[in-house]
């Protein structure tokens, strides 16, 4: 009988302590189980570092961080796109000033060509005019 005798001895305990709330409760199986977990309770937060309130703060320390994070990571996205928003603007507008540049420089040269031919016009009709009314040219 050299056999390990700590399993036997486990089950025991708990058949007794089953017992035990059985009895407390008046043999109502509902009762005995809320009257375990209450005592269950109450030795676990006699252990350190396992009371409700650690657990909760930790809990509540891990979302903050996810939490916090996951703020960091929204703020920083919405900057790259607000960035990226400004550079395409700016791309847009150097785009605009390029095309307006580009059709103003048109617009003057077609303007000068239109003097040109006026001024030349011009000239000739005033020397039609002075060749028939006998003037010197």
């Amino acid at each position: 009988m050299s056999k390990n005798r700590v399993p036997m001895m486990l089950g025991l305990a708990a058949v007794g302590a089953g017992g035990y709330y059985l009895y407390s409760a008046g043999g109502n199986p509902s009762a005995a189980k809320q009257k375990m977990k209450i005592d269950a309770e109450k030795a676990r937060e006699k252990i350190p570092g396992t009371t409700p309130h650690d657990h909760a703060e930790k809990f509540g320390t891990d979302v903050g961080k996810e939490a916090g994070s996951n703020i960091d990571e929204a703020i920083t996205k919405a900057r790259a796109e607000v960035q990226e928003g400004k550079d395409r603007l700016e791309e847009l507008r150097n785009e605009a000033k390029s095309k307006f540049n580009a059709n103003r420089e048109r617009v003057n040269s077609s303007i000068d060509q239109v003097d040109r031919e006026v001024e030349q016009k011009a000239a000739e009709a005033k020397g039609a005019v002075s060749g028939w009314l006998g003037g010197k040219k």
